[in-house]
């Protein structure tokens, strides 16, 4: 099946013969075509090339094109046409005849969309109020919008909610772009259970073929020491002993969250900051055991009680 992509999108052949050809770009055409088969995997790209014949400032202003950019976060990528206000091209209101006619093809205009356009409206609305809560960048989202319409093109929407393909797709997103966001941020963020949350995100990870890296540890003690306003040397101090758990490698397999608390927790013991376990634990969202587990450990390893 032919599909109506922007040039952004990563397209193969699914055929088992064509795997190890690549895909080529014709840019003239707006297609994308299997090296092996000769088969069109993808059309009506957009054309993101400009006459750049010019050779002074005036002829690149005349010869460069406008408009803002086409976006992945809107159901329709910005491209749509819309039917503007009651006025006509002079600036002089429509009369009322012709204002009834207009409101007309509005109504039917709207109504004429199919389900799946007024489907993405609805997820890259909530998107965006979870990009407003979460503090994220536009980069984020758009990487999100960009996996939701490859689960909504896979067919992953039925027997779950919109909520959680989509906070699982800005999880995934964050992931990918190594934003220090928990999925305990993200479940309240999109109003959902963390459970739901979790098997959304794996069936997404399975059915795409994700390859998800792990969280920097670094980014998470970031956050937590912003969020508590603690000192920049405790701050420092607990990328020191972070690094040292790592090179005697001790952090494989344990929460990043976690061992970016215990190594706060510990730097601000022997920095004199009094913040107890449990300031800890509500701000990292992990529990005052578990810090306290970690913490053990890395003080016998590396000796900090001597």
């Amino acid at each position: 099946m032919i599909q109506n992509f922007s040039n952004d999108y990563d397209v193969k052949c699914q055929l088992d013969t064509c795997k190890t050809y690549p895909a080529i770009t014709d840019s003239e055409r707006g297609e994308i075509v299997c090296g092996g088969c000769g088969l069109i995997l993808l059309q009506n790209m957009a054309d993101a090339s400009y006459e750049n014949n010019g050779f002074t400032s005036e002829d690149f202003m005349k010869q460069s094109r406008t408009g803002p950019a086409s976006s992945l976060t809107m159901n329709d990528r910005g491209l749509s046409t819309v039917i503007g206000s009651n006025k006509d091209s002079t600036g002089k209101a429509l009369s009322s005849k012709t204002k009834y006619e207009f409101n007309r093809l509005r109504t039917w205009d709207q109504r004429s969309k199919s389900r799946k356009t007024a489907s993405l409206s609805k997820a890259f609305t909530l998107l965006h109020g979870m990009k407003t809560r979460l503090g994220l960048s536009d980069n984020v989202v758009e990487n999100a919008a960009y996996i939701y319409r490859k689960v909504v093109s896979a067919k992953l929407t039925r027997g779950r909610t919109m909520a959680s393909l989509i906070s699982a797709s800005l999880y995934a997103a964050c992931r990918e772009n190594n934003i220090p966001r928990t999925l305990d941020d993200i479940a309240e963020a999109g109003n959902i259970e963390r459970r739901i949350l979790s098997r959304d995100l794996r069936t997404i990870i399975k059915k795409l073929e994700l390859n998800l890296n792990q969280y920097d540890t670094t980014s998470f003690i970031s956050k937590i020491a912003n969020n508590m306003n603690l000192k920049e040397k405790t701050k420092r101090d607990a990328f020191k002993i972070l690094s040292k758990c790592e090179n005697e490698q001790i952090t494989a397999g344990k929460h990043p969250v976690a061992q970016a608390a215990a190594s706060l927790y510990i730097s601000c013991i022997l920095n004199g900051e009094k913040i107890s376990q449990k300031k800890f634990s509500l701000e990292s969202g992990v529990s005052d055991v578990t810090i306290r587990n970690r913490a053990v450990l890395i003080k016998k390893t590396l000796k900090l009680d001597e």
